[in-house]
């Protein structure tokens, strides 16, 4: 006997001061979930400060107006509770979960953490070293410099385009100011999304011909390959054709028809798939691959093939109901726990959803036709169009 998915039916309340508030009774286990989420990413980061917000987001949590690092530390480790404080491009979000009976300190005390932050001149040096540590870290990565290359590549005087750390230089001159200031600006009740899912009461988120980058990183081992296309917007109407596209293209199972090409039949490559960022603006379509150095042009070769095959010929019946499956199939899955609830709860917000729109998907991926993929990867993928950066012990021939 079957029975229909109900749905999650959260629960959305706007309050006064603009906040918005989703809510989803789970009582489970007696433990909440909370994701607090401004919509101020590093997209928010001006031209000359990059990484600004990122790091806000490393000292946004060590002192605020009514309580000292020391007492904030005090008060998550007397709960046994771990913060989570994550930027995006266009979000800025802090995530915890709690025992239930401790929800309305510690919601109290997120809130103060997000809106309330006094960014202590000591607590910033010490942050900026540990961010400056990252930075050079990420300069000696070649799979994050080929990541990095790219987006410059692809989205060039714009945000996206930018290291979302930003740079030594940059972050050894930002001021206490500029984060108070930035901060001042951009963190308002109306741009804030509260997700609270668990045990707890109701009432209570470039067109161009193609170009090749190498960043030589002769003492790697591994060559890291970032090969992208500017795609769509999570808005565009041909979204959920583009996302089971890119399930076969490069996600399902043991990576898709990447994975089952490159790894599996050929053994070229240690890891690759495909992921697909539509996001406010058109986002990147991407495909990641590591690879030993004398394998890269192969590599990138099995790339030009599977999307010249898929772009002329589709995907097969049987990779277009299988990825569709799983989609759907892994819906539940995504929305086992309250983190998980949480996160789906901010994105679906984020984009103005649907409050019911896990229950709508299936039957929004089921509308997807064969063609409507076809025309998919015809929109964005094609060869002579990617750009193409290559990290690591690899010189240009």
């Amino acid at each position: 006997m079957s029975h229909a998915h109900a749905g999650l039916a959260p629960t959305r309340t706007t309050l006064d001061n603009g906040v918005a508030v989703l809510a989803k009774e789970i009582r489970t286990t007696p433990a909440v979930t909370i994701n607090l989420a401004v919509r101020a990413g590093s997209i928010c980061d001006s031209a000359d400060a990059p990484g600004a917000t990122h790091l806000l987001s490393r000292v946004i949590d060590r002192g605020t107006t009514t309580r000292s690092a020391d007492e904030i530390s005090e008060e998550l480790d007397n709960r046994g509770i771990a913060l989570t404080i994550g930027v995006t491009r266009h979000v800025f979000a802090i995530v915890c979960t709690c025992l239930a009976e401790d929800f309305d300190a510690v919601f109290a005390l997120l809130g103060d953490i997000l809106m309330s932050p006094t960014v202590p001149e000591s607590e910033l040096a010490t942050r900026k070293g540990e961010v400056i540590t990252g930075i050079r870290q990420d300069d000696d990565n070649p799979a994050v410099r080929a990541s990095e290359t790219l987006m410059a590549l692809l989205y060039p005087n714009h945000p996206y385009g930018r290291r979302t750390k930003g740079t030594i230089e940059v972050v050894e001159a930002l001021t206490r100011a500029r984060l108070v200031r930035l901060h001042a600006e951009r963190f308002a009740p109306s741009g804030l999304i509260a997700v609270v899912v668990g045990d707890v009461a109701v009432s209570r988120a470039a067109a161009a011909g193609r170009r090749r980058v190498v960043i030589s990183m002769m003492n790697k081992a591994q060559a890291d390959i970032a090969y992208g296309f500017t795609a769509i917007a999570r808005a565009d109407p041909a979204y959920d054709a583009f996302w089971l596209m890119n399930n076969a293209l490069g996600q399902y199972a043991i990576g898709g028809r990447l994975g089952d090409s490159i790894r599996e039949r050929q053994g070229m490559a240690y890891y690759v798939s495909s992921s697909l960022d539509a996001n406010v603006v058109e986002g990147p379509l991407v495909v990641r691959a590591g690879v030993s150095p004398q394998n890269v042009d192969r590599a990138i070769a099995s790339i030009d093939e599977e999307l010249v095959r898929l772009t002329r010929d589709g995907l097969t019946e049987k990779e277009f109901a299988e990825s569709r499956q799983y989609l759907i199939g892994s819906m539940p899955r995504r929305l086992e726990t309250n983190d998980g609830i949480a996160h789906f709860l901010q994105t679906l917000e984020f984009f103005r959803l649907g409050l019911d729109y896990d229950v709508r998907l299936p039957a929004l991926l089921g509308a997807v036709t064969l063609d409507e993929t076809l025309a998919a990867a015809r929109r964005v993928l094609d060869p002579e169009r990617a750009t193409v950066v290559i990290a690591g012990p690899y010189e240009q021939p």
